[in-house]
């Protein structure tokens, strides 16, 4: 048996808005009619007509309560007007619902502007590694490095070497002004070895102070542990390599295959952003006397600038207080170093890493100036995305106006229109905001292997919660505030009768944003390739000598030492090397520099501080000199132990017109001149080479130099001259350095400062193009009207192509004329730093402006094009 049909029921709101106005004694009545006038009109006109009737006959009966509103009427009953927190799930909802509806715009709105958001937060993370480098230790704001300034022909050089007396001195005369002294090395590659294991790890000699002073993070044992001479104290990661899981405590290890020394303490790795992150061991100072004369003999040489001292103040002062009164200590003491007129002073512990380098004297720069302009790049990327953001928010939310007039018209108040809006934005800053933390810990390993850190989200860190949502909060306030005040302050009459039309000046706040993000965009491309010119101008830049297959190996342990011609013999019976020598720096530093030569026709107060370097007779064939005059070191002259070399720039500074044959003293001995090569450069590839003096000295040379045969591959050449090595040095793995890397290296600041600022200027060309392709979209379906028209007309499409582009083009010629001389006028500046430097070409703003160019016309081509083809019958009648 068929269920009997359910007649239509009438609208349930419109009965609910009944219920709200219609006093409860003539409510039923009035349902009662309206029903039986509803169930009438079914039969008659269907169920949908009669469903708007009803509608239209509820709103007609509650209209004179809607416009009354007066509590003495028998028949008012208040209106239950909504909060605006009851209501918020609602505006979620509506706001959702605009997302989904509008997905082009959606997806450029979250996409840029997560974008934005994770570039600053990469930025702000990178930022916050830097400013807490060295925070690690516990009194960092009261340790000390003490430097020292000479002043030679006018020009002050600040160095970290001091001498072994100094910290004597300071013990005795201002034991007050200090807690701890420590002397220490520079960090070096040594051997450890410890039964079948055996590693080249980097460490350094210390005096026991030195780990009371930081003080060290002790896993096992003792602090105190260099007390005793032959004692090391280990990194954990380093005992963990050596031992494994055995107690360490009182272990024998071998150093550099000669000296034995017991296993006093573990201490926990240094973090990654620390000075002494590379240092995973510390050896007693008093071993460092013992194993090494030179320094034995340098405890009371003034002049043997060759060590580091670390300090710890007082509590009670502070580093210009103690500074001041330690500046002239050298000089009192140290008659002949006068003329140098040496300075100490202070360095402290947190200005190390960002404040680090000295021009004639004067701290000016360091790496605080790549915190500056990281910081400046993150807030303009961000800026960035916030102003697609925006421009995108008002453009659309002009469409919105016949919507504001409706619900004004059915008694929204215009808060609820202002929460209203407000949520929407924020709603879609959440989104982004979530999805930037996705691409930031997606983008970390990479990010992290670029800038050289070890950095990660600090999830549990309410400071980066606080700073997120406060940006978010900023970024949502300042997008939706547009929509929010001045579309719901439209009269609902106007909107809906529509007389309101939004004001012909209404984007020229949007084009100047556009302006605003292009000339940034410009402005990073114009800098980024300035970088790399002055990188590739440096790396370009003659040497003095062929780094190719140039292999350098460090004589860390005695087993090398006088097997000079037996290892050069083997090693050229394999084939695989040209040539071998040693010498007491590597080709790509200068390890030693001495002020103390004299010649004929040397003013008095003309003092020049010489690059000093040992060879031996080989050195010159080895990495191809280059002579101006002279000849190379022969074996056939018995003479040329008391000869030299020297580059152009040592002849420069002495005055010689005919070098050859002239005669230099140094250290008690008279040399002669018998060659001059071309400038070699040795130290920064960004600075003036510096005179340097190249002498025969089998004893001081400490570093082989093997030519490797450009006939074989390097794997194959290495695998031939290892055996070599092993045999002299069994004690020890066969580590080698290429000269070509270890050049490369000297561009790694400015190389990663280069990468980051292409991705960054990147990742900016990118969000300025979406908030270009979504206005270029919206400009498009405004003007479709407008597009048809002119193609009924006879307008081709490349003149509409041309209507809807050439605005954009102008906004870009406008942003290349502002970021041109900025970009001149920083870079500029940046490259002063630079003694060895490029020079700023007009090619660059040429091809930056072109590219941007291009890039926009593509970027509007799409929406410019599909508006050109589209039939301008459809678009007519839709209109």
């Amino acid at each position: 048996m068929n269920p009997k049909p359910q007649p239509p029921r009438p609208p349930r709101t419109a009965d609910r808005l009944l219920e709200w106005f219609v006093a409860p004694h003539r409510l039923e009545t009035l349902q009662g009619d309206l029903h039986e006038e509803f169930a009438y009109q079914v039969g008659r006109v269907g169920v949908w007509r009669a469903r708007w009737r009803y509608w239209r006959d509820v709103l007609g009966f509650i209209r004179p309560y809607v416009m009354k509103r007066k509590p003495t009427d028998p028949a008012y009953r208040p209106y239950p007007t909504p909060t605006n927190l009851t209501m918020l799930p609602n505006y979620l909802k509506v706001a959702f619902r605009n997302l989904v509806r509008h997905k082009g715009y959606s997806a450029i709105n979250i996409g840029g502007l997560a974008t934005g958001m994770a570039v600053a937060m990469l930025i702000g993370l990178w930022i916050y590694d830097e400013l807490s480098f060295d925070n690690y230790y516990a009194n960092y704001s009261r340790i000390a490095r003490v430097i020292e300034q000479q002043t030679t022909n006018g020009t002050t050089f600040t160095s970290n070497a001091i001498a072994i007396p100094l910290r004597a001195a300071l013990q005795n005369e201002h034991s007050s002004d200090f807690t701890h002294l420590a002397l220490s090395s520079w960090t070096q590659e040594y051997i450890l070895a410890f039964g079948e294991n055996k590693f080249t790890k980097m460490g350094n000699y210390v005096e026991s102070e030195f780990a009371r002073m930081l003080p060290l993070k002790m896993v096992k044992g003792s602090q105190n542990g260099l007390d005793n001479p032959a004692s090391i104290l280990l990194s954990e990661s380093v005992a963990n390599a050596l031992f494994g899981t055995a107690d360490p405590i009182n272990k024998i290890i071998k150093v550099n295959n000669k000296q034995y020394v017991k296993v006093t303490g573990v201490y926990e790795d240094f973090p990654y952003n620390t000075e002494f992150r590379l240092v995973t061991f510390l050896l007693s100072w008093q071993q460092y006397l013992v194993d090494q004369p030179w320094v034995k003999r340098s405890e009371n040489n003034w002049g043997n600038n060759s060590f580091q001292l670390f300090v710890e103040i007082a509590p009670n002062t502070d580093f210009e207080h103690v500074s001041a009164k330690i500046s002239k200590i050298k000089a009192r003491h140290a008659r002949d170093e006068a003329r140098f007129n040496p300075v100490e002073i202070l360095h402290p512990m947190s200005r190390w890493h960002l404040y680090s380098d000295w021009e004639n004297g004067v701290l000016l720069r360091g790496r605080i100036q790549f915190v500056w302009l990281f910081g400046t790049i993150g807030v303009f990327v961000l800026l960035l995305a916030c102003i697609n953001f925006m421009n995108l928010s008002t453009a659309r939310s002009e469409k919105r106006a016949k919507e504001v007039g409706i619900r004004k018209a059915v008694g929204s108040l215009r808060s609820q229109l202002v929460t209203q809006f407000f949520s929407e934005s924020f709603l879609v800053v959440l989104l982004a905001l979530s999805l930037s933390l996705l691409l930031v810990q997606l983008a970390l390993p990479w990010f992290n292997e670029i800038a050289d850190k070890k950095t990660s989200i600090p999830w549990t860190n309410p400071v980066l919660w606080g700073i997120c949502i406060g940006l978010s909060l900023l970024t949502g306030f300042i997008a939706g505030s547009y929509p929010a005040f001045y579309l719901s302050s439209f009269q609902p009459v106007k909107v809906l009768k529509g007389t309101v039309r939004v004001r012909r000046l209404a984007s020229i706040p949007r084009k100047a944003l556009v302006v605003v993000q292009f000339t940034v965009s410009i402005t990073l491309i114009i800098g980024t390739t300035i970088v790399f010119r002055q990188i590739q101008h440096a790396k370009d830049r003659p040497v003095g000598y062929d780094r190719s297959g140039l292999l350098t190996v460090l004589m860390n342990t005695p087993d090398f030492y006088g097997h000079y011609d037996a290892i050069r013999n083997e090693l050229m019976r394999t084939g695989a090397a040209v040539n071998m020598a040693e010498t007491s720096s590597p080709t790509t530093d200068l390890w030693a520099t001495d002020a103390s030569f004299s010649w004929k026709g040397k003013a008095h107060n003309q003092i020049g501080d010489f690059g000093t370097v040992a060879v031996t007779h080989d050195f010159g064939r080895t990495v191809g000199w280059q002579f101006k005059q002279g000849r190379d070191f022969s074996r056939d002259f018995s003479t040329d132990s008391l000869g030299i070399i020297v580059n152009e720039k040592a002849v420069k500074f002495m005055g010689f017109k005919n070098p050859i044959g002239e005669f230099v003293t140094w250290n008690g001995k008279t040399y002669s001149i018998v060659g001059v090569v071309k400038d070699v450069l040795m130290s920064s590839p960004f600075e003036p080479v510096k005179p340097t003096v190249f002498l025969l000295d089998y004893d001081w040379a400490n570093l082989i130099l093997v030519k490797l045969n450009p006939q074989l591959s390097a794997s194959e050449a290495l695998n031939r001259i290892e055996p070599v090595f092993r045999k002299y040095n069994p004690g020890s793995p066969f580590d080698y350095k290429f000269a070509s890397d270890e050049y490369d290296q000297k561009f790694r600041t400015e190389e990663r400062i280069g990468q980051l600022s292409t991705v960054f200027a990147f990742l900016a060309i990118f969000i300025s193009c979406l908030g270009l392709f979504g206005l270029a979209s919206f400009m498009a379906e405004q003007r479709t009207k407008e597009i048809g028209v002119r193609k009924v007309l006879g307008a081709s499409v490349i003149n509409l192509w041309q209507l809807l582009s050439k605005d954009f083009v102008v906004l870009v010629m406008i942003s290349l004329l502002i970021a041109c001389p900025l970009a001149y006028y920083f870079m500029s500046n940046w490259l002063q730093q630079y003694q060895y430097r490029s020079d700023i070409t007009w090619w660059i703003f040429a091809a930056a402006g072109a590219g941007a160019l291009v890039i926009t016309v593509l970027t509007v081509s799409f929406h410019s094009v599909k508006a050109a083809l589209m039939n301008p019958v459809k678009s007519l009648r839709n209109e």
